[in-house]
């Protein structure tokens, strides 16, 4: 019997792609998205209204899952935005922004899915962090604080429904060629008057730059469903190019000040 996966943020860039995958490989999948409202599908998927930071949102996909599906066997909490700025410029609302759709809607889903889980005595969760989730470059700041969170928050996870046969499993991707502008924003504080502007544009060139020459985004999407298949999930699941994995060995074993020698000079 096909298992069955509920998807989030399934309707562009990395979460599209993972969520087509699994559809290929015969998982039964509940795809949510924002815009699945508006007439956007994902082939094979069930595609479902979802607004990750409404919990009237949350409860109707949930519902709709439920009853076209049943319970999920894995949850994939691929939803997430981008808002570029230096750390200075973030407004308060842009922050909470963040956090709402990168973190806390991830924490909203997975306490929505752990009751059916524990019900089973079984089930998989796999939260999407990011290499930033690791370490930070320069105008990232939100987004890198929001990675983190789920980095510390799957841990502990993870620790705690062990003991009910749930698993999780951490994607940090590097950058790949996905996404849509639409959820690179830039802070309104970075303005022309900003004295962080010429180092911002070079910074997000290079940001730029890197996700269009990045990885295949249905490479990644296809080694989720590897590890899926596996017997036992394994923790963390590093899709990046070999400089990025360098550079997340190097910014765990280099002092801080030799470490920043490297990396920024990249971004300016």
């Amino acid at each position: 019997m096909a298992q069955v996966v509920w998807i989030t943020g399934a309707s562009s860039g990395l979460g599209l792609h993972t969520a087509q995958a699994l559809a290929r490989h015969g998982f039964t999948v509940a795809a949510g998205a924002r815009s699945f409202g508006r007439g956007k599908t994902a082939a094979g998927c069930l595609c479902l209204p979802l607004d990750v930071t409404s919990p009237e949102s949350i409860d109707a996909f949930v519902s709709q899952a439920l009853k076209a599906y049943g319970p999920p066997d894995i949850l994939v909490n691929c939803a997430g935005m981008l808002i570029l700025g230096a750390c200075e410029s973030y407004s308060p609302e842009e922050l909470r922004q963040v956090m709402e759709t990168n973190f806390f809607s991830q924490a909203a889903m997975i306490s929505r899915v752990l009751p059916f889980m524990r019900e089973k005595g079984k089930g998989r969760i796999v939260n999407f962090s990011s290499i930033n989730g690791l370490l930070g470059i320069p105008f990232e700041g939100a987004y890198t604080a929001s990675k983190h969170a789920i980095e510390g928050y799957s841990e502990c996870l993870s620790y705690e429904v062990k003991r009910f046969g749930i698993e999780i499993m951490l994607v940090e991707p590097g950058d790949h060629r996905s996404g849509s502008s639409a959820y690179r924003k830039h802070a309104a504080g970075m303005t022309s008057d900003s004295p962080y502007k010429a180092a911002f544009d070079a910074g997000t060139a290079r940001i730029a730059q890197d996700e269009q020459n990045g990885s295949d985004p249905d490479a990644l999407g296809e080694k989720i469903v590897q590890a899926l298949k596996k017997k036992r999930l394994p923790r963390r699941l590093r899709v990046a190019k070999p400089d990025q994995h360098l550079a997340v060995i190097l910014h765990d074993i280099l002092p801080p000040a030799l470490f920043d020698r490297i990396i920024g000079p990249y971004y300016s």
